[in-house]
């Protein structure tokens, strides 16, 4: 019998002690040998408002010290049958966003190599671009959900085509994306212009509204965006600033009538039976988040998404 990676339980050592991995889960060096990673990428350079997303990953690993293993909602058991790690920080340029953004690339077709799911913590929302380029070398396009409350379609910020608000325009010139098999949720607030979520759907992108959400479970939803994004490879790009500020305020660019918490759980855990890549959790700002709050909510939502990866055991 394969022994797998367990996060350190909290009989073996108080929760408030031990490694500061996320779910305080072994380091580990390289992703060989792994079948899920956590990744941090501390960088805020590419953030247009509020910064301090650089803190994000070591904030979000911190307050993920509570997490067990098990999950009682779901039934996943994801450490019964993967061997995963924590395999720290990637090395960004924190001066240069366009070095940065290489770096990035070329250090995840190292961890796709090894046929590594990676569940990356941010970091602003820049870094999904990245991850998208090394997801199309290994993939090609993917399909893609993506829960934000903007629809980071910018075609430039400040005269700069690479930025956070600008990643999924910058993804489909790249032929990253499989657009038929796109899903923006949780879009919302003010725009410049009434057309503001139209070039999504002139891409084939199904867009949803925050405003669709309301008051209602979103798993009918996540039934219908599962028969839309199926048929291949799927990435997930979850930003914090998709949650309404009443449970997420530690953010950069907050918008009032978001998500709640349980919405966000249902869809993460609607994406179960998706052949998911890879997924990562952006825009977590420690400096703006009372009492940790937000850092809390991330962990969670960061364990959630390993807990619907392809090859969890389910008891």
């Amino acid at each position: 019998m394969p022994v797998y990676n367990q996060p350190l339980g909290g009989n073996d050592m108080p929760r408030f002690g031990g490694p500061a991995t996320m779910m305080r889960l072994p380091a580990a060096d390289s992703p060989a040998g792994l079948d899920a990673a956590f990744v941090g990428i501390p960088m805020d350079i590419g953030t247009s408002n509020r910064p301090g997303t650089r803190l994000g990953p070591r904030a979000i690993r911190d307050e993920s010290r509570m997490l067990r293993p098990f999950n009682l909602a779901t039934g996943a058991a994801p450490f019964e049958s993967m061997q995963i790690a924590d395999i720290g920080d990637v090395p960004i340029n924190t001066f240069d966003l366009k070095k940065s953004v290489d770096i990035i690339a070329a250090y995840y077709d190292n961890v796709l190599a090894h046929d590594v799911a990676p569940i990356t913590l941010g970091g602003d929302h820049t870094l999904t671009l990245p991850i998208l380029r090394a997801m199309a070398n290994k993939h090609g396009p993917v399909g893609l959900v993506h829960v934000d409350a903007h629809a980071d379609i910018n075609e430039q910020m400040f005269g700069e085509t690479i930025a956070h608000g600008t990643p999924f325009r910058r993804a489909v010139e790249e032929g990253l994306l499989d657009c038929q098999r796109v899903a923006q949720i949780g879009l919302r607030g003010t725009g410049y212009s009434p057309d503001e979520f139209d070039w999504s759907r002139e891409q084939g992108f199904r867009v949803v509204p925050a405003e669709q959400c309301w008051h209602q479970s979103l798993t009918p939803l996540m039934d219908e965006i599962r028969d839309q994004v199926g048929g291949g490879p799927v990435y997930l790009s979850f930003d914090i600033d998709s949650l309404d500020p009443a449970y997420a305020p530690g953010t950069g660019t907050v918008e009032i009538g978001g998500l709640t918490i349980p919405q966000g759980l249902e869809i993460i855990r609607g994406l179960r039976g998706l052949d998911l890549v890879g997924a990562d959790l952006v825009e977590v700002s420690p400096a703006y988040d009372a009492n940790n709050q937000t850092s809390i909510v991330a962990a969670n939502l960061a364990y959630e998404m390993l807990c619907v990866l392809p090859g969890v055991a389910y008891r």
